[in-house]
């Protein structure tokens, strides 16, 4: 069992490190020492006065990440995945987290495979109150990642409105890559779809790499948190912005049948997975948050993402605006050498995409560093490789039995996830089969 906190005061974080309780104290400070990096602060008052609840909400999915990050998993074996965490966090209202605690614990267990155990303190009060935002609601809030489907949604969104009805756009970045990329669609979706008014929040906001006497954290690479900071990111914009909140991402992916029977638990996330995503916006109602959320894609493949995109647009627009994107798992091809804007080309978002761009005919002008002629990145591209287990998973296909393991939500058939499959695993057969 791994005891974690995260505290917003200094004068309970020394008192924790002093103590000696906890494995990893994580601060969140608008000011002085932190653990974070980033501008955002613990009140999100560049917002304005988001709800109290959808504040705490963030508080601890970055608790929840930082403490994913910084236990590393056990290699090896069929349960390598499997971690406990005892997790205790500042939030405005303890005793409303504290009845909630086990619904909690089993929705961030099924997000990343591990065992959650919370505990809920009383967070200081802000030392000035949030100033007013004004203008902040509109039509749709959007999370848009950089990724290709989150471009899909968030183009689509802002081409379904009204000429003068606005959306906000929420993007989170660890990897500073990341950020002109997310900021060149935004410019790119308003030359797309004018008219309309894009209010882009973008949040930086991560685990530093040293802890607060100045030792290095560890660090697990394998975090399927990431997306519940995201998400409880975009709800908070939602909540000031009046609207639902929409989380693109291709259905078939969103199941994401596991490979074989080694890629279950934490190696077959479950970031948009259809239950986690109902399960999560009916806890924030419970709670007494905003937690109106919906993917628009669940029930379609990404290669008719990319068709709807091109129908939209035209088919040489959809390849200059998906081309831009990045879907690629590896952000390590940098120091490899690797040209900015690359993608290795091998990995299983790199092989879902280029086969969406093969099944709806619009054309890839992504840079994949598995194309490369002169042989540099070889090594770094043989390392990244997926495509013989992703080449077995096609001739195997989707079974029935296979579904009947995904967890799928109440009213989700089980053969209307069998279809979805068939289809994602057909587009892929256009690829590698």
């Amino acid at each position: 069992m791994s005891r974690l906190i995260l505290t917003l005061s200094d004068a309970a974080a020394t008192k924790a490190l002093e103590g000696g309780t906890y494995d990893e104290v994580f601060l969140w400070s608008g000011a002085g020492r932190t653990t974070f990096t980033g501008s955002t602060g613990p009140f999100l008052h560049e917002l304005g006065a988001v709800s109290p609840v959808n504040v705490d909400l963030v508080r601890i999915a970055l608790a929840v990440l930082a403490s994913d990050r910084s236990i590393l998993r056990r290699r090896g074996g069929s349960d390598w995945n499997a971690r406990d965490f005892d997790l205790t966090v500042d939030v405005t209202t303890p005793a409303v987290w504290a009845a909630h605690a086990d619904d909690l614990s089993r929705l961030i267990g099924f997000l990343t495979g591990d065992r959650w155990t919370f505990t809920f303190t009383q967070a200081p009060a802000a030392a000035f109150p949030p100033l007013a935002v004004e203008g902040q609601h509109h039509g749709r809030t959007v999370l848009l990642s950089g990724g290709a489907d989150s471009a899909v949604g968030a183009l689509l969104s802002a081409l379904e409105l009204s000429t003068g009805d606005s959306q906000a756009l929420v993007s989170h970045f660890s990897f500073t890559a990341l950020s002109p990329v997310q900021r060149d669609l935004v410019t790119a979706i308003n030359e797309l779809a004018p008219d309309r008014t894009l209010i882009h929040h973008q949040f930086h906001l991560n685990r530093g790499s040293r802890r607060l006497d100045g030792s290095e954290f560890r660090s697990e690479t394998s975090t399927r948190s990431r997306s519940f900071l995201f998400l409880a990111l975009g709800l908070a914009v939602a909540e000031r912005a009046g609207s639902i909140l929409w989380i693109p991402e291709n259905g078939f992916a969103s199941l994401n049948p596991p490979l074989g029977p080694d890629r279950r638990g934490s190696l077959s996330t479950h970031t948009t997975h259809p239950r986690f995503l109902r399960d999560l916006s009916a806890f924030v109602a419970a709670v007494g948050g905003h937690g109106a959320l919906e993917n628009p894609f669940d029930t379609i493949t990404k290669g008719e993402m990319f068709r709807r995109v091109a129908s939209a647009i035209g088919v040489d627009a959809a390849s200059r605006y998906l081309s831009a994107t990045t879907s690629c798992s590896h952000t390590d091809g940098r120091y490899s050498g690797a040209p900015a804007g690359a993608s290795c080309g091998v990995c299983f978002g790199c092989l879902v995409r280029r086969s969406a761009f093969q099944a709806s005919g619009v054309r890839d002008a992504t840079t994949y560093l598995v194309d490369d002629a002169s042989g540099r990145f070889d090594e770094f591209v043989r390392g990244k490789s997926i495509v013989e287990p992703m080449r077995d998973f096609v001739y195997r296909g989707v079974r029935a039995r296979d579904v009947m393991a995904m967890s799928l939500p109440e009213g989700y058939e089980a053969r209307d996830a069998l279809a979805l499959c068939t289809l994602g695993v057909d587009e892929l057969r256009g690829l590698v089969g």
